[in-house]
């Protein structure tokens, strides 16, 4: 076990995200204490009876006060919120960062509220399932998972290395970028997708007669994977839409376009558009495999790395 990276850890939100931290932090020795903090007092005793930390705290004025780092794990329409509240408790030195999935949203909340001398350095990590709640967590969920970072101009190096080094020791692969890049990237790989899955299995669900009977007897023909993005926390995502809208409008506009052309194939009885359409997405599914971000196993494997016992 290396030393610890930091000597007091904060984690303001023990969701997914935030208790899978606390398991790896735990795990590997990355600090010396865990501080968790959440509004919710049930959650609190969940985080305590799972013995995820080593103090927790309603106010998250008292579990960031002299942590050397600090990661807010909320919703992103919370983060400004969240940054008001410990700010004024937030130690000169330490290191801020975010795991939301917008960027440039997340930092026009955060940034003002956030004093000289602290390092706020923004951060996602790509990776999650559908499960959500501090008994979702489990310290692998970062393995082999790219962690994008989106340091603002000025950022002092060694903190954005130092962060970095974290994350490396989580598992992750490490990523910087732009955030507003970052937002445009993310709206077609994560965003998008979420929102289309919302969308058909809404649409089969005001097909009553239909949902009820032989859409769910007969979900393993593709269905099913579409109810697994959309069983996915709805404020999390309901946050993620209104705060990433700009480029989500855009994804979704040049989506519209694709899915008329094919739409039109389909009327025309282009075989030879739809194969090829076909023949291209199926290469990406491959490199997909071939990159190390999906695993061969059954479910996609979402059970053998979250449940290793039931693999």
């Amino acid at each position: 076990m290396a030393d610890p990276l930091f000597e007091r850890i904060a984690l303001v939100g023990i969701g997914l995200i935030g208790s899978s931290l606390a398991r790896v932090i735990r795990r590997d020795g990355l600090a010396g204490t865990i501080a968790i903090s959440t509004r919710s007092s049930s959650t609190l005793d969940q985080a305590r009876e799972l013995d995820l930390g080593d103090t927790y705290h309603l106010d998250p004025k008292d579990a960031v006060a002299n942590a050397d780092l600090v990661i807010v794990s909320v919703p992103v329409g919370s983060s400004g919120e969240v940054a008001k509240a410990i700010g004024p408790a937030l130690k000169p030195g330490a290191i801020l960062t975010d795991v939301g999935s917008t960027k440039a949203s997340v930092i026009a909340q955060m940034a003002p509220e956030i004093p000289d001398g602290v390092h706020f350095i923004p951060g996602h990590p790509i990776a999650g399932t559908e499960r959500s709640g501090p008994d979702a967590g489990f310290a692998s969920l970062f393995e082999n998972r790219w962690c994008i970072l989106t340091p603002q101009a000025g950022a002092d190096e060694a903190a954005v290395e130092r962060l970095a080094e974290f994350w490396r020791r989580c598992g992750s692969n490490i990523d910087v970028m732009d955030p507003n890049h970052h937002d445009m990237v993310l709206a077609i790989v994560s965003h998008l997708p979420h929102i289309i899955a919302y969308n058909i299995v809404g649409t089969a669900d005001d097909l009553e007669a239909v949902t009820k009977s032989e859409v769910i007897k007969y979900s393993a023909s593709g269905f099913r994977d579409f109810t697994r993005l959309a069983a996915s926390d709805p404020t999390m995502w309901r946050d993620v839409c209104l705060h990433n809208r700009d480029a989500i409008l855009e994804m979704l506009a040049r989506f519209s376009e694709d899915l008329a052309s094919l739409q039109r194939a389909v009327r025309w009885g282009d075989g030879d558009k739809l194969f090829d359409l076909f023949t291209r997405t199926r290469a990406i599914r491959r490199s997909i495999i071939e990159a190390g971000q999906e695993v061969d196993a059954p479910d996609f494997g979402r059970q053998v790395v979250a449940h290793p016992e039931k693999a």
